[in-house]
């Protein structure tokens, strides 16, 4: 029990959160390994895609599948998933205000 406490006590916020509330570590590998994927989905979406061929997205999102198996085990100990969250808040409020002034130039 102390030894799981200490790692516990070593992981980051938020995968301890999800190792603590599922049910088991099995289930919440996975939960944690989807939310790095759909993170790392979105940030890529709002700061780097480009309008591409299907079998083209279709490669680059299952590169992210690789990437992201590695950035799981990472993500134990590293803020990954805290990392990969602000990068989509600042994607979000960059997109905001390009199409905030985009709007206002348009308009004048």
């Amino acid at each position: 029990m102390e030894e799981k406490q200490f790692v516990y006590d070593s992981m980051y916020p938020i995968a301890r959160l999800i190792y603590e509330t599922l049910p088991s570590y099995t289930m919440a590998g996975y939960a944690l390994y989807l939310v790095i994927f759909l993170l790392s989905a979105l940030v890529y979406k709002l700061g780097f895609a480009k309008k591409l061929k299907m079998s083209q997205n279709i490669v680059i999102y299952l590169f992210l599948l690789i990437g992201c198996l590695m950035l799981t085990f990472l993500a134990f100990f590293l803020p990954v998933v805290e990392g990969l969250i602000i990068a989509a808040m600042i994607l979000i409020l960059y997109k905001i205000r390009l199409h905030n002034e985009k709007k206002s130039s348009a308009s004048a």
